[in-house]
């Protein structure tokens, strides 16, 4: 409810938000209301609401990109160390995946500016709100799944195909490669979250290509054989995140959540009703 006036107030403390105006003769709204606009526009509502939902969004992908590749980092150590009896990667290569994909892309995605484009900003208030719920939990389940997949195919794959120093550095790669490409399947628009995770990538290769810094994280140079092997296990998981969603049954949205939508202001009449002649029927 959204009021100037005394007559506002009692409407507006009964309000689930109360939105007084700043305006002549006003104390008894704002008095009343948890929210008081500084300047009278209603429409700053709507670049509320837009900044809100955008914010909340952030969050969520955030929370998403950290939870769901610790969950395939997880599964996946379990999953090498159940084949072959010991974990695939070591302890250095590990703070090397958390420092690549969970420092500079995470902090991108949640510090992403509120867009300006019409379009996107509508779509912010008519599309779904952002869930913590459900949709949250299927969404880290898919990240997490298709990362540890494609870790684990790459280190399959170089463990027929070389040596063990050689297969931990390609599932390492994977590891990164993987998570990168899907934060920036949710926010690869962002020229902040393009440029982290390209830097991470880059970041990456240059480590593994370097002796001596290689060898320090346990690592080995990498030949195009390899790396080929990463960029087709990567690119691959990447596009199965990307599909899963539209494969599964979309799960149900919390209470509240219900978009936005708008409908036509009511037509005003050019003047008044016209009275209906009233006939009085013969006796």
């Amino acid at each position: 409810m959204t009021g100037d006036g005394a007559n506002d107030a009692a409407a507006i403390r009964l309000a689930d938000v109360g939105i007084g105006m700043a305006a002549h003769g006003s104390v008894s709204a704002r008095t009343a209301a948890d929210l008081v606009l500084t300047t009278p526009d209603v429409s700053l509502i709507l670049d509320t609401l837009i900044e809100g939902r955008a914010m909340w969004g952030r969050v969520r992908d955030a929370v998403a990109i950290l939870l769901g590749g610790n969950a395939g980092e997880v599964g996946f150590t379990l999953a090498g160390t159940a084949l072959a009896g010991r974990a695939p990667i070591g302890t250095r290569q590990f703070l090397l995946v958390n420092m690549l994909t969970d420092l500079a892309p995470s902090m991108a995605i949640a510090l992403a500016a509120t867009p300006t484009d019409p379009a996107e900003r509508t779509d912010l208030l008519t599309g779904d709100v952002p869930s913590l719920g459900a949709p949250l939990l299927r969404d880290i389940a898919i990240r997490g799944a298709t990362t540890g997949a494609g870790a684990l195919l790459a280190w399959q794959i170089g463990r027929i195909t070389g040596t063990r120093r050689r297969a931990s550095t390609i599932a390492l790669a994977a590891l990164v490669g993987t998570q990168l490409g899907q934060t920036l399947l949710i926010g690869g628009r962002n020229p902040l979250v393009l440029a982290t995770g390209l830097g991470s990538a880059a970041a990456l290769a240059a480590l593994i290509q370097t002796p001596g810094l290689s060898q320090f994280f346990g690592c080995t140079p990498l030949g195009p054989l390899a790396w080929t092997t990463v960029l087709g296990c990567a690119t691959g998981a990447t596009l199965l995140a990307a599909a899963t969603p539209h494969l599964l049954p979309t799960p149900p949205q919390p209470a509240g959540s219900t978009p936005l939508t708008t409908h036509p202001a009511p037509t005003r009449n050019a003047g008044p009703t016209p009275a209906k002649a009233i006939t009085t029927p013969p006796a």
